[in-house]
């Protein structure tokens, strides 16, 4: 599951945030020691969390999935570190986006006071952020952000969808030996996360100059495991003697992908998302060729941190509705024993980056 960032930042600020959506861009720590070691978690860029405990932060997915599993463990973390309050990880049963709000409504009942979302409808939930924010909550769109030009959150901290698309297309591409037929198998086409999906997807494909076709792109297929597993046992049984490539940008599907292609005996190379155990075993055993990994763990914990410093009103965001990469990391059989290094790395950056470019604290 991917999701996108624009940016809404004017002139200087905006270049620096969006530089800062590539693992390879770094920013200066003003809150690491010269040694390299980092600042305790409280204290980044000069933004100190003096009092969070009457923080009391719920993160709420649109629903059940894999991909927010993370969150639950990091928001925990986060109360310990931070001294918040209260903390929370509710999701609904269906992606429904009235019984979410349901779900929001009775949270701020029960006390819960800043909300880290990811909205089941990106068209609709910006009205749902303009209610919170009405009732004087901070609001975070975690993991996603609204479809269109503004986004009625503080800020949404996500994976910038078309770009880590991007990045799996061209890595399933060069282990193609950049020729073939690729096949991309993806989410809700209605989605504009996955319109953006595809585009990405499309570019790379643009950019192997006719070397490579894109046979076919598959959506729909992210509802649940079985759904993907039916939709890639048929894709392989009626084409895949041509297929030379497989990029999976949505969950389920790239399990999907995983299993069937070690079973089959097929010679297709395959980019999956996410680090699901199978996906990774796979990797290890040479049938998954990459994976491009997310930063849920970092959505959450920077989330939450600044969820907390706007509820105790210590901070304000410099640009309301801001959006930001969480970052997205190409993992192969080289570093997939090492790959969390790195994201642990980009979120320590994310939070230098809201502490000196984001957040203006008094």
């Amino acid at each position: 599951m991917l999701f996108p960032t624009r940016s809404v930042l004017p002139g200087v600020v905006a270049a620096v945030v969006l530089a800062s959506g590539t693992a390879a861009c770094t920013y200066k720590n003003s809150g690491t020691e010269s040694g390299g070691q980092a600042a305790p978690a409280a204290r980044t860029g000069g933004a100190e969390l003096v009092d969070g405990s009457g923080t009391k932060v719920a993160l709420v997915p649109g629903g059940a999935h894999p991909y927010f599993q993370p969150w639950k463990a990091a928001v925990t973390s986060a109360r310990k570190t931070y001294g918040l309050g209260a903390v929370t990880f509710d999701e609904t049963a269906e992606w429904d986006q009235q019984k979410q709000n349901n779900l929001l409504s009775t949270l701020a009942a029960r006390g819960y006071n800043s909300f880290g979302v990811f909205g089941v409808s990106p068209t609709d939930i910006n009205s749902t952020f303009a209610d919170l924010k009405s009732q004087g909550f901070p609001v975070a769109s975690l993991g996603s952000c609204p479809s269109g030009d503004k986004d009625e959150a503080d800020f949404c901290l996500s994976t910038d969808v078309e770009l880590a698309a991007h990045k799996a297309a061209k890595a399933a591409i060069e282990a193609m030996g950049g020729r073939g037929t690729l096949v991309h198998l993806t989410g809700n086409n209605v989605d504009a996360n996955t319109q953006l999906r595809i585009k990405g997807v499309a570019q790379a494909v643009k950019e192997s100059g006719g070397k490579v076709k894109l046979l076919q792109t598959i959506t729909d297929i992210d509802t649940d495991l079985q759904t993907a597993q039916k939709a890639v046992s048929d894709l392989l049984a009626a084409k895949g003697d041509r297929i030379t490539g497989i990029v999976a940008t949505a969950y389920n599907p790239a399990v999907a992908a995983a299993d069937a292609v070690s079973t089959s005996g097929s010679k297709a190379k395959v980019i999956a998302i996410d680090d699901d155990a199978k996906i990774l075993g796979g990797i290890e055993q040479g049938t998954v060729t990459a994976t491009v990994v997310q930063n849920p763990v970092g959505q959450a914990e920077v989330g939450t941190w600044a969820l907390a410093l706007l509820q105790t009103k210590q901070c304000t965001v410099r640009y309301p509705g801001v959006e930001v990469d969480s970052g997205s990391f190409v993992v192969d059989k080289a570093n997939v024993s090492a790959y969390d290094k790195a994201r642990q790395k980009k979120t320590a950056q994310l939070k230098t980056e809201f502490a000196d470019k984001i957040l203006s604290c008094g």
